[in-house]
């Protein structure tokens, strides 16, 4: 994996402005802050994003991929506002998830999300290069 960075360009914080991978592709739909058994257990956005995250990583690991692997994320908001002002936690909460791995990101504010509940949906695309084990196939 290559991060894309123009010389020149400031450096994002919390994404990168490009990936270069190549591997096996696996695409996570968007991924809402509800648990398991498909129940939201809080309204707060931070924590939405938490579970939301995890349930991304969830997901990954079905194809054996990991946070590491993620070379894209798009981030569907309700609430511009709510979003910026809880950069900081959401910031926290992204790194105990993912650790310190930033790939290309777009936020964007939308109406409204499928789920009702929902403040926030998040995708993911990830490569898993070729030499990597362990990747399971649906039967």
């Amino acid at each position: 994996m290559e991060i894309l960075q123009p010389p020149g360009w400031p450096r994002p914080k919390g994404y990168s402005n490009g990936i270069a991978a190549s591997g096996r592709m696996v695409f996570v739909s968007g991924m809402v802050g509800w648990n398991a058994e498909g129940v939201f257990e809080s309204d707060d956005f931070v924590v939405q994003a938490a579970q939301a995250l995890r349930n991304a990583v969830q997901v990954l690991a079905e194809a054996g991929a990991g946070p590491d692997h993620i070379v894209r994320m798009t981030w569907y908001v309700v609430d511009r506002d709510e979003f910026l002002a809880a950069q900081r936690e959401v910031g926290v909460a992204y790194r105990e998830v993912l650790g310190a791995h930033y790939p290309a990101m777009t936020a964007v504010a939308v109406t409204a999300l499928m789920e009702a509940r929902a403040r926030v949906e998040i995708e993911v695309t990830a490569v898993v290069p070729a030499s990597a084990a362990g990747h399971r196939s649906a039967a």
